[in-house]
């Protein structure tokens, strides 16, 4: 670890740094796991302007005011998020799918005003817009679908054939999405990498990207990359009843975001999904 790094951490922490090792994980700036000389084992991250730490840390804080398994954070502003250590290692098997369903239905149990947030957050490191707006499917299609799919097209990374493909599919989701019966505080980027688990129980989730929004885009999130499975699903259902068609319809409209943001980070590998979605749903 360098020194300037060692010296934020033992001022934000009030005690001696005695060993630090490298974490995965550092896309945005580097991720250490501390031993402190007062016992503590820590997470810090230590980046720079720019790098979004602060806002990370302002996240996590909101999801473990609401009752969300998550490190807590004992400083965060660009330079340095310094959080408790949360033990994990084990893969997401039954028993930790079982707890998942629990710790989730109860996450999207906590009601918000509107759907959006107080502030933007990020996702994958990019802008993820949040103003507050009134019913679901106008805040999907202008602030999910169409904003992601212009910031690809931008990048030039989405050719404009997908893109007005994916215009015509947004001017008619009200054809094929459900309004909810209330906001609900999501995650908003629930791959495997972000679930910790532990001795058959999910111990933390990790880098949010929260809003206030319909559970289901959540749900879907989690099959993309086979976080979360049937297992899951049906702990989930029983605490959370899923709408009918979600599985059939919903889960592939709604996994466009999230193959959006990758078609945006890492461009023409992640097209394919989008064309066999587009193509299902008639467009």
């Amino acid at each position: 670890m360098r020194e300037p790094a060692r010296t934020l951490i033992e001022q934000a922490t009030g005690t001696r740094v005695t060993a630090s090792r490298p974490l995965s994980g550092g896309c945005i700036g580097e991720v250490y796991r501390i031993s402190a000389a007062d016992g503590r084992d820590l997470v810090a991250k230590v980046g720079g302007p720019g790098s979004g730490l602060a806002l990370e840390g302002r996240m996590l804080r909101h999801l473990e005011a609401h009752g969300a398994p998550v490190p807590s954070v004992l400083h965060a502003d660009d330079h340095l998020l310094l959080m408790t250590w949360v033990d994990s290692g084990d893969g997401l098997g039954p028993k930790v799918q079982d707890h998942a369903a629990h710790v989730i239905a109860a996450l999207h149990d906590n009601a918000g005003p509107a759907f959006g947030f107080e502030y933007d957050t990020v996702i994958g490191g990019l802008h993820q817009p949040n103003p507050t707006t009134d019913r679901w499917i106008p805040f999907f299609r202008d602030h999910r679908l169409l904003y992601m799919a212009g910031e690809a097209a931008r990048a030039g990374r989405l050719p404009p054939a997908y893109l007005r493909r994916l215009e015509a599919l947004a001017a008619q989701l009200d054809a094929f999405l459900d309004e909810p019966d209330q906001p609900s505080l999501l995650h908003g980027d629930l791959w495997t990498g972000n679930v910790l688990a532990h001795h058959g129980r999910l111990s933390g989730l990790i880098d949010p990207a929260i809003y206030w929004g319909h559970p289901e885009i959540e749900l879907a999130f989690s099959t993309l990359f086979g976080t979360f499975n049937d297992v899951f699903f049906n702990r989930y259902h029983e605490l959370r009843p899923i709408q009918p068609g979600f599985f059939e319809t919903r889960l592939d409209l709604y996994n466009l975001y999230p193959l959006l943001v990758h078609v945006r980070l890492f461009g023409a590998g992640y097209l394919g999904g989008v064309d066999r979605t587009l193509r299902r749903m008639g467009f």
